[in-house]
């Protein structure tokens, strides 16, 4: 009985020197009580970093008492200590950098030559080589319903620099809930996992508003960012005349360091009713498209937090119009500057994780950096569901 009231007073101890389980923090706007998506919500004493999701939540797993650091462009940076914070589920309430109404910068150069430069810089400054370790999800929808599913715990170790980076992968984990036939599965290549991060690290994304051609095409435009003021806003939009499924974009860069802390690309409904569609088998019309980058800055290191891509078309076939939509989520939850050691048999050669077959040791899905959202996950359990039967 004794060993027994011993073991229970270190357990309570334990309780209050230290933290350990699933933390689970909501964020919302101070003002509007909207929930915030895509904030950074950084472990300090262990440097893993987490990204809210669409309902502002984060969900992942604290071993000891750490400071949490709450990182967001348009909020102000927000510090609380993980033992102030409820077991279950905290709500925390971020405040706006400042309301003011940004204004157009008048610039001697060019935009596009000072985004450029911007591109340039930011490739010099990113840190390399360097490991990220990422969880990646994707959402596959054909015709209309949700057939296809998979995420992994993936790590990347990049080297080289500037326009020759190269990339190793080791999977860690990885699922998928597969219910699609062959011939479709070819469409899920669009994302490959041996080129994206190259892509990433080069801002590939941009090469096209970089040709000269863009300046006949689009209306380059810098604003004020009161929401930050050590940022600047690039917006570039097509011109009214301009032809083809040009996408609008916006660069949000930090104007004293000259590096870029986040990229959007969208194809705008009204681009979309202005092209004319295809009929020819194989076309493919294009009817949504978007794209984000993330990058962060932390006093030492420069590398990419996150990316988002979406992308939809009908494809025109013998049989008929076939609807397909893909969506990938990437989130680095760890960085490092150490390399890792490996075997070249263990590196991974395919081009996406569809047909890998299922490895799962923990259930890393949950405290990987993305917690999906409640429709997220009725997908996710529908698709398992459609399998098992």
């Amino acid at each position: 009985m004794k060993k027994f009231f011993l073991a229970l007073f270190f357990m309570m101890l334990g309780t209050f020197y230290g933290q350990n389980g699933t933390v689970t923090i909501v964020l919302k706007d101070a003002d509007s009580q909207a929930p915030i998506e895509d904030a950074t919500v950084t472990v300090v004493r262990t440097k893993q970093n987490f990204l809210s999701n669409a309902e502002g939540k984060v969900s992942f797993l604290l071993n000891g008492i750490s400071s949490i650091k709450i990182t967001h462009t348009s909020y102000q940076t927000f510090i609380v200590r993980s033992n102030t914070l409820d077991n279950l589920s905290s709500v925390i309430y971020l405040k706006k950098n400042v309301s003011d109404l940004d204004e157009v910068i008048i610039t001697k150069q060019h935009p596009q030559k000072i985004l450029k430069n911007l591109v340039d810089n930011s490739i010099e400054k990113l840190t390399v080589p360097a490991r990220l370790k990422v969880y990646m999800r994707e959402f596959f929808k054909y015709n209309g319903a949700y057939s296809y599913y998979n995420d992994g715990l993936i790590n990347f170790q990049i080297s080289g620099k500037e326009k020759d980076f190269k990339t190793d992968i080791l999977v860690e984990q990885n699922r998928s809930f597969n219910l699609l036939d062959a011939e479709v599965s070819d469409y899920l290549l669009g994302y490959d996992l041996n080129n994206i991060m190259e892509n990433y690290y080069n801002f590939k994304y941009l090469e096209f508003i970089l040709e000269p051609h863009a300046r006949k095409e689009f209306d380059f435009l810098i604003n004020t960012y009161n929401a930050n003021p050590e940022c600047y806003l690039m917006r570039i939009k097509p011109l009214e005349n301009a032809s083809g499924f040009l996408d609008e974009y916006t660069v949000l860069y930090d104007k004293k360091k000259k590096i870029i802390l986040e990229v959007t690309a969208s194809l705008s409904p009204a681009v979309v009713a202005r092209n004319k569609e295809k009929t020819t088998v194989g076309a493919k019309n294009l009817y949504k498209s978007y794209f984000k980058n993330t990058y962060k800055f932390d006093g030492s290191n420069y590398y990419l937090m996150s990316s988002k891509e979406e992308i939809g078309f009908d494809k025109v076939e013998k049989k008929g119009v076939s609807s397909i939509e893909v969506r990938n989520y990437m989130v680095i939850n760890n960085f490092s500057t150490q390399k890792y050691s490996f075997s070249k048999e263990d590196v991974y050669k395919d081009k996406t994780l569809f047909n890998k077959k299922n490895v799962i040791l923990s259930d890393y899905w949950n405290v990987s950096g993305l917690t999906a959202t409640e429709d997220e996950l009725d997908i996710i359990n529908s698709v398992e569901e459609r399998l098992q039967k």
